[in-house]
């Protein structure tokens, strides 16, 4: 990583602290990403020690029994809550990463105008591809949905028709110097790419879905790409233990208690699987069964259990997220 001063690194670490923030308005608030869903079908009714086995298993003992033991309500709860955090955690890193670097690493490239173009529209066909994959309603509606609100905030907060409002009230407002001039959040590039694709998806030519557009306004904010794929991964957990409070399986202070101790090597644990994936298109795709390269070292779903019980979400007689 490009060795910073402290004046840049603090102005990044104000960049993280914005994104970080839960009153941002994206919609992650009426996402559980599968979790109300995953409850009403019964799963958290069983679990077993937390002691007994890791909480990063990939699945529990199948045949051994004989360490299963029923547990008060409050630690089987907290017990099945870490386990959907791992399962969820680290099937969407696996699918959403590998979108997020391949667009976050167009941007970052700064190539000419025209080939700027061309970067575009191979960002659309990201989208369409992510599109394709994300293989129930669902998960897609709440993913368009998050993805245009982080346009629409962009445009709203960060854009360079804002400076211009600010100026007016303002004396001295600039830029931060250390955010590549090709990538300034108050660039005319970026809010012409940011409006372009915006015109796009609301056109119903491209989809707009979380990770692109994640991508999008990390790339267009200055951050790496490393800080953008690791801030994404944390706040989908973190969205997942605040839809965990509401749902009544883990109080608020044992969610932060799972925040600090638990969730870290969750996410650590994700972004170094999931980080050097990419997404690659070969030239002509009618000459072999599928138009992408290496698919077995690009994005992958890794939890079908939990797609599909997260299609099903609208088949609950009540519920209070919208996935």
């Amino acid at each position: 990583m490009q060795s910073i001063s402290d004046e840049e690194a603090a102005h990044e670490a104000y960049i993280l602290l914005l994104l970080s923030d839960a009153n941002l308005p994206t919609g992650s608030f009426v996402a559980s990403a599968g979790l109300e869903s995953y409850i009403k079908h019964g799963f958290f009714s069983t679990s077993i020690d937390p002691a007994a086995i890791s909480p990063f298993s990939a699945a529990l003992p199948s045949s051994d029994t004989s360490d299963i033991k029923e547990l008060p309500t409050p630690p089987r709860l907290t017990s099945a809550t870490i386990r959907f955090l791992q399962d969820s955690v680290q099937s969407y890193g696996r699918s959403a990463l590998p979108f997020v670097g391949t667009v976050h690493g167009i941007l970052e490239k700064g190539n000419s105008d025209s080939g700027a173009r061309d970067d575009f529209q191979e960002i659309l066909r990201l989208d369409a591809l992510y599109e394709s994959m994300t293989l129930n309603h669902v998960a897609r509606r709440a993913s368009k949905a998050q993805g245009v609100a982080l346009l629409t905030l962009y445009s709203k907060v960060s854009s360079i028709s804002y400076r211009k409002k600010l100026n007016n009230y303002v004396q001295g407002f600039s830029e931060p110097l250390w955010i590549p001039k090709g990538r300034s959040p108050l660039s005319q590039s970026m809010t012409t790419l940011v409006d372009r694709l915006k015109v796009e998806i609301r056109r119903g030519k491209s989809p707009g879905h979380l990770p692109i557009c994640w991508a999008v306004l990390a790339a267009a904010l200055g951050l790496t790409e490393e800080r953008s794929q690791h801030l994404h991964i944390f706040l989908h957990a973190r969205a997942l233990l605040s839809a965990s409070v509401r749902l009544n399986t883990v109080g608020p202070y044992a969610a932060q208690q799972l925040l600090l101790h638990v969730v870290e090597p969750m996410v650590q644990d994700a972004v170094a699987r999931s980080r050097d994936l990419k997404v690659h298109f070969v030239e002509n795709p009618g000459e072999q069964d599928s138009d992408l390269v290496g698919e077995e070292d690009g994005p992958a779903n890794t939890w079908p259990l939990g797609e599909i019980l997260s299609g099903r979400h609208d088949q609950q007689h009540s519920r209070i997220f919208n996935s």
